[in-house]
């Protein structure tokens, strides 16, 4: 920002990307024979995945608002709350933009709505008389410095992945878990046997890594790293004047 010149040009988060609004989803209710998606809201987006108890939708509805691992959610009424979604395929509801662009790469976006978004909050806090929410107006006035074209390959090759890796990290973690609340009933339960699964034989890797990494270590001799003292002479011109300062030193207990 302190380094911006001429060459930047100054514009609007409408102008850097697309704020695409969800739908009523309880008027796209799956048929009998339709799995359907998960319906994403804010709680949702707050917990960072759709749970079992989650509404559905249908599986058709336009793509615009189909979400997937990676999008970036912004509700913009109620919580207040701007996220990178890695919780599966799912419906956006009404209430929540999802955040795209063709121009501009996703850390950018991102990073702008995120540096107004203590703005946005405080704008939804005036409007609580009802349900604190903001206009697609806030957004238009949300000023957005933008470099030239150079400069903005150079941060995103920084920036963008850290972004992706962040994304990536998020949602290893939901299969994780997954597996976790899968495996974990069977074993408690003794469905899934593991008395005879040798230990020893899953961990000879590491163990077989630790004995390199000990063996390229040498131990040094005692005699290095415990140093002996050097001898003190006894200095009596100074042990004299000591004694001068503090005369009680002299003294004797008696």
């Amino acid at each position: 920002m302190n380094s911006a010149d001429s060459s930047w040009s100054t514009v609007s988060l409408l102008d850097i990307a697309d704020y695409k609004n969800g739908l009523a989803m309880q008027k796209f209710r799956p048929d009998a024979e339709d799995k359907g998606l998960p319906v994403l809201k804010i709680r949702e987006l707050g917990q960072g995945f759709c749970g079992s108890d989650a509404e559905r939708c249908k599986s058709d509805i336009e793509d615009s608002v189909k979400i997937h691992d990676g999008d970036l959610i912004f509700s913009w009424s109620g919580t207040l709350l701007l996220d990178f979604w890695a919780g599966g395929n799912a419906g956006l509801n009404q209430h929540l933009f999802k955040v795209t662009s063709l121009a501009y790469p996703s850390w950018f976006y991102y990073g702008w709505t995120k540096h107004h978004l203590a703005r946005f909050i405080m704008l939804a806090k005036d409007r609580a008389t009802t349900m604190g929410h903001i206009k697609r107006s806030a957004l238009a006035e949300s000023e957005v410095v933008v470099p030239p074209k150079n400069i903005l390959a150079i941060q995103t090759q920084l920036m963008q992945p850290i972004v992706d890796q962040l994304i990536l990290n998020k949602i290893e973690t939901r299969k994780l878990a997954a597996l976790r609340d899968s495996l974990l009933p069977k074993l408690m339960s003794g469905e899934i046997d593991v008395s005879k699964v040798d230990l020893t034989q899953l961990n000879s890797h590491l163990l077989h890594h630790r004995m390199q990494h000990t063996a390229r270590i040498r131990p040094r001799p005692l005699a290095n790293l415990v140093k002996p003292r050097p001898k003190i002479k006894p200095n009596r011109k100074r042990s004299k004047a000591v004694l001068g300062l503090y005369p009680a030193l002299c003294q004797s207990d008696n």
